[in-house]
């Protein structure tokens, strides 16, 4: 599933390319999760943001398209001067543009989401009403990271991937922080100054990625094509690897229901 680096990466790439423009046409898979693209034709986008996970398009008339990309979504645009010749069977929404190109989301799995509120209402979506600060939040230190954590009898993982204490952080780079950090995911309590090093290891990991453009395994695609960042992941995924600290074999375990490498050498609890 797509990241904050990976949505970052999209919401920079699509603010360059839409922003200021109008939507004077749109379409959609016939799922209700779909449908709301056809709400916002008419519409002039004012601003393309990002919260965690989630794509907002702010328009002008003070509502929010809000996107989910699920595991398999990809946004494109195409120029074609036929929207049936930019879509294929895997298309579940469209909009064309006032300058004539058309904003394409394919979703192979379905999994994605959209929702049309007005500015700020996030009721609907909890995972979105209850989130976290943003990792990169100039007010948002070890502190108060902490803070939110503490007490809590969730695996430390596993409070990551809620996205309560921070937002955006998913199952790649929750992996690569607490490696960073030297966690053990399965630790469920940490100090203050353990809190301090994991926010740093997250910031760390999540701007590499964002100046790679994202993580692409399979599905993942920005507009420009596929990121650069599994080149350079020193845990996620590498199980069965030596650990490029001290050479043990990296583990694996699933906690929560979630795949998880680690290097039980360099990951104490």
């Amino acid at each position: 599933m797509p990241e904050l680096p990976e949505v970052e990466t999209i919401k920079r790439q699509l603010e360059l390319e839409i922003k200021g423009l109008a939507v004077v046409a749109s379409g959609s898979h016939l799922s209700a999760k779909f449908r709301p693209a056809i709400e916002v034709v008419g519409a002039e986008i004012a601003a393309v943001k990002r919260r965690g996970k989630y794509l907002l398009l702010e328009l002008r008339d003070g509502r929010d398209l809000i996107v989910h990309l699920g595991m398999t979504g990809q946004l494109h645009i195409s120029s074609s001067d036929n929207v049936a010749r930019a879509t294929d069977g895997y298309t579940r929404a469209w909009w064309t543009l006032a300058d004539g190109r058309h904003l394409i989301f394919r979703d192979v799995r379905r999994f994605g989401r959209l929702l049309v509120v007005s500015r700020g209402d996030h009721s609907k979506i909890p995972t979105l009403r209850h989130m976290g600060p943003e990792p990169f939040d100039l007010d948002f230190d070890g502190g108060k990271f902490w803070g939110l954590m503490k007490g809590r009898s969730q695996k430390i993982k596993t409070q990551l991937l809620s996205q309560r204490p921070i937002a955006g952080v998913g199952n790649i780079y929750a992996d690569e922080a607490l490696f960073l950090a030297g966690i053990d995911p399965a630790t469920r309590s940490i100090s203050r100054n353990r809190a301090t090093e994991l926010l740093e290891s997250i910031r760390y990991v999540l701007k590499g990625a964002i100046e790679r453009g994202g993580t692409t395994f399979r599905d993942y695609r920005n507009l420009k094509g596929a990121g650069l960042n599994q080149k350079f992941l020193v845990c996620y995924g590498r199980y069965g690897e030596p650990c490029d600290s001290c050479g043990a074999v990296l583990l694996r375990k699933v906690i929560d229901g979630r795949s998880t490498t680690w290097c039980s050498h360099c990951q104490k609890r």
